[in-house]
């Protein structure tokens, strides 16, 4: 019985790839599958090394009777440009016709655009998935640098205390390591008061903080601010601990 041809590029791969006959090291290229001539595998393995090298591309390829789509040598070339090197722990898969692309970018914009170009290198006939994210080291930065801390007001008001202008100086030089990053700013209370007083004052927590990153060095286009009021509690609100957990700033990067 004669398959379509496959091909799976592992992109920038770590070591230790279990069943493969050989490990690629982190940075290798990982190439297997199988093609039907020597002419299809030696075209293939040009254009990767084209792209990241020769000494990265590791070459597992098979040659054997699978059959291929129309002019599917000139669509994976078309697929198998720079932009993949953008790509981390990840994987582009192209099984005859169907193609399938994840693995992690540094932001959505990236993502998108990645996903864009390969869509309109193909024909319709070919479906792509694409299973790429925007990676979580990033907001591990963020998560990190604040810590289990929080970031005080002057109670009742949208004024920053001394010690939350001093946590904020180590989440700007974090925001800093993030260079063109957009931030989400999203400001919580307690449920103590009337909703809608807790939903301004939110708002106006989380633009004070937006102000103090923009007054100190990040762009104030790379950074949002909302409110949330009392909507989202992560402790209960029946305790006075929980309600000091649930008055709060998050720092999340903008998907």
């Amino acid at each position: 019985m004669r398959h379509l041809v496959t091909l799976s590029f592992m992109l920038a791969c770590a070591a230790g790839a279990g069943a493969q006959t050989v490990a690629p090291q982190p940075g290798q290229v990982l190439v297997t599958g199988t093609v039907p001539d020597e002419a299809s595998k030696a075209s293939v393995l040009a254009k990767l090394r084209e792209v990241y090298g020769t000494e990265l591309v590791v070459d597992q390829i098979s040659v054997g009777p699978v059959s291929m789509p129309a002019n599917w040598n000139s669509y994976v070339q078309k697929l198998i440009t720079p932009d993949l090197k953008q790509i981390t722990r990840g994987q582009l898969k192209i099984d005859g016709s169907n193609v399938n692309l994840k693995g992690e970018v540094a932001n959505e914009a990236q993502r998108q655009k990645i996903a864009s170009n390969v869509a309109t290198s193909l024909n319709p006939t070919y479906i792509v998935t694409n299973g790429l994210r925007v990676s979580a080291a990033d907001q591990g930065i963020l998560d990190n640098t604040l810590g289990n801390r929080t970031i005080e007001f002057e109670s009742g008001k949208a004024a920053l205390t001394p010690s939350g202008r001093a946590i904020l100086d180590e989440m700007t030089a974090a925001m800093l390591k993030l260079k063109e990053r957009k931030v989400d700013i999203i400001g919580h209370t307690d449920n103590q008061g009337l909703r809608a007083t807790n939903q301004g004052l939110s708002q106006a927590r989380a633009e004070a903080v937006k102000a103090y990153l923009s007054s100190h060095g990040i762009k104030s286009e790379l950074i949002s601010a909302s409110g949330q009021g009392a909507d989202r509690p992560v402790a209960s609100n029946d305790s006075t601990e929980g309600r000091a957990r649930n008055r709060r700033i998050e720092f999340r990067l903008a998907q």
